[in-house]
């Protein structure tokens, strides 16, 4: 790794941004930056959610137009009108919200706008097998004949990488690559990424995992509030530098344990199971109890029936068998619409897709859900949703302007309250939150914890998925484990480990798993 730092540190600059600046609605989004792209290395852009990173990078792709500035390719001035203008000159980007058809095909998507074609028609057996051998290189079993809305988030991530990575670009823009992946997909894309470095390609990397960026990174650039705070060889930093240069402190202590008293039964999930299409389960008879006030962590790798699991307490999958009750009550409503009538609400992982509505106002995105309680009659009461939107602006800290703008103008982190907001107006008794951190930097997750924290105090039962170990550790009273669809360990934090985690999390369908496994769990 030193060696291969050694001799990024002597390659070229292929692209510079020199006093690039951007203003969206009368706000700055960046200003002012200067940002250096060494070809043959991994040039890493950190920083707190809107503190313009993705900004910075959309101009680089072509997505949004420099409002001051120049930018400059191979020494020469460049203005990319569009991403395909920007792709034509050989820049691509792998977006953190994921940028794909889910009506088509993996391989569909791969060659979306250069399809291969044969005596005047899309060649389908070669671009199947051309993506089969990419996905193959990213070491997933995706099948590129699936569609692409019938996979995981995590496998769309995969596909989103694959995608770019056909298009064989001189930099190529990632953005929060490994969101979504398991630490094994993680060390997989590691090695496709020291792949394309030896082949001279430039990477412009974002990620909020700063160990991840202290490992792979070359250079780093650090901005704040659009401003570039620290520039630097990765050679020369630490994780306290990046985090002083990110917020101007050391790091926020985020994981504070409550010491308030757990109330009566707020949520009992049993014997829930889920059917897979291609047979066997993907929930296991899983049962679970919350208490008011409780914070229950639900640990497991991709594919270990988490995220699955909250879908089926929430009513989202009409296959879904077991009994739900809440606070000691049977829940015979299945549709979501009923079980949110009775206290339960969800923050989905992917909160582009399944939690906001892009298009639509921060307004109009918190209150939502709860309509029904601010109409009178056929009217909604404008006064009444007025003062809900603002209190949970200022309860959540959400940034934002104007309520009126959209909901796509916010970074990520201050979306994820827009989600969790929108879940509180509906007065729920249990909140299930599904990587409640994800694609979220370090002062944004440190919001949304201290935000689960209150909730929790003030009587609320928390379930939520992370693949997270310090996180899962950090907030939860205790620990549910899954794997491949099974709850295989419940731990009291007092009693829970990262070793008793992990061997919980990797036990499969036999008796109860290998001996070594068996001696770490209770």
């Amino acid at each position: 790794m030193n060696q291969a730092r050694a001799s990024a540190a002597g390659r070229p600059v292929v692209l510079r941004l020199e006093g690039v600046s951007k203003v969206y609605f009368g706000t700055i989004a960046v200003k002012h930056a200067d940002f250096e792209v060494r070809s043959g290395a991994v040039n890493v852009l950190v920083g707190e959610n809107g503190a313009g990173k993705s900004t910075l990078v959309k101009m680089i792709a072509g997505v949004e137009q420099p409002t001051a500035g120049r930018i400059l390719l191979d020494g020469k001035p460049a203005r990319f009108k569009d991403a395909a203008d920007a792709m034509a000159h050989g820049i691509g980007m792998v977006f953190q919200e994921l940028n794909l058809f889910g009506n088509l095909s993996v391989a569909e998507n791969i060659f979306a706008n250069r399809e291969i074609m044969r005596r005047g028609r899309i060649d389908h057996a070669e671009q199947e097998r051309q993506a089969g051998a990419l996905l193959d290189r990213l070491q997933t079993a995706v099948d590129p004949r699936a569609k692409v809305e019938d996979l995981m988030i995590g496998q769309r991530q995969l596909v989103e990488i694959a995608k770019a990575v056909a298009r064989n670009a001189r930099i190529l823009i990632m953005d929060e690559p490994t969101s979504a992946l398991s630490a094994p997909e993680v060390e997989i894309l590691f090695r496709v990424i020291a792949d394309l470095k030896s082949k001279g390609v430039a990477i412009v990397y974002i990620s909020h995992r700063l160990e991840e960026l202290i490992r792979i990174g070359d250079f780093i650039t650090v901005l704040r509030d659009g401003r570039v705070t620290g520039n630097q060889p990765m050679t020369d930093v630490d994780v306290h530098w990046i985090v002083r240069q990110m917020i101007g402190s050391d790091a926020k202590d985020f994981a504070t344990p409550g010491d308030h008293a757990f109330g009566g039964e707020a949520l009992h999930a049993d014997d829930v199971c889920l059917p897979r299409i291609t047979g066997g389960y993907a929930v296991d008879h899983v049962s679970l109890t919350v208490r008011a006030g409780e914070i229950v962590g639900v640990y497991g790798l991709m594919g270990a029936g988490r995220s699955e699991f909250l879908e089926c307490v929430m009513g989202r999958h009409p296959l879904a068998s077991g009994r739900i009750f809440i606070e000691g009550k049977p829940v015979r409503e299945r549709d979501v619409g009923g079980r949110i009538a009775r206290g339960l609400a969800l923050i989905p992982e992917d909160r582009q897709r399944d939690g906001l509505v892009s298009i639509l106002s921060v307004a109009e995105n918190l209150t939502m859900a709860s309509l029904r309680k601010l109409t009178r009659g056929f009217h909604i009461q404008a006064r009444a949703e007025a003062e809900a939107v603002r209190r949970q602006i200022k309860a959540l800290s959400i940034k934002v302007a104007d309520p009126s703008l959209p909901v796509s103008s916010l970074s990520g982190g201050n979306q994820q309250k827009v989600v969790i907001g929108k879940a509180l107006l509906t007065s729920p008794k249990v909140l299930l939150m599904d990587e409640p951190s994800r694609g979220i930097d370090i002062g944004a997750k440190a919001d949304v914890f201290r935000i689960m924290r209150s909730l929790a105090a003030q009587g609320l039962g928390i379930v939520f998925v992370t693949s997270d170990l310090d996180e899962v550790l950090a907030l939860s009273n205790r620990i549910a484990v899954m794997s491949r669809g099974r709850l295989t360990a419940l731990l009291d934090r007092a009693d829970a480990t990262e070793a008793k985690i992990v061997a919980a999390s990797s036990i499969g369908h036999g008796p109860g798993g290998t001996s070594e496994q068996r001696e770490l769990l209770p």
